[in-house]
């Protein structure tokens, strides 16, 4: 399909949009864990993830535990399975590349926990994050 970004906003054959996303994924592991290396790492996969799904990257940036991904995505994109392909992805290539690096930081687990926070962008997703992190933690 051909998607045409205008200034603020894409166009396809029959709509226009603009779908903007915010996702957290977080490790496993139970302390800060994103060295240069591994974001490195992971930004080049992002990046490229990103690319390959006509979605269009904004930001990345790692606090502790947690990778917050910001991004425009196409309308028919199937968010769900693209999340999961990334994480699982991600996680496979990560202990491939850097396997005692990650079984020492997040152990025999994968290396990103199961659940993840995707919402669209808005002026309230600050709460919504810290509610997220804070139930993730119990």
């Amino acid at each position: 399909m051909r998607i045409k970004k205008l200034k603020t906003y894409y166009v396809n054959r029959h709509s226009c949009y603009k779908l903007q996303y915010h996702l957290v994924l977080t490790t496993s592991g139970d302390e800060a864990i994103f060295t240069p290396e591994l974001t490195s790492y992971l930004n080049e996969f992002i990046t490229s993830m990103m690319a390959k799904n006509d979605c269009e990257l904004t930001e990345i940036r790692y606090d502790g535990l947690h990778a917050h991904i910001l991004f425009d995505a196409p309308i028919v994109l199937n968010l769900p399975n693209f999340v999961n392909g990334m994480k699982s992805t991600s996680s496979r290539m990560l202990r491939r590349k850097y396997a005692d690096q990650v079984k020492e930081l997040v152990g025999e687990d994968g290396f990103w926990v199961r659940s993840y926070l995707l919402m669209t962008q808005s002026e309230n997703n600050q709460a919504i994050m810290d509610e997220y992190v804070q139930n993730e933690l119990k």
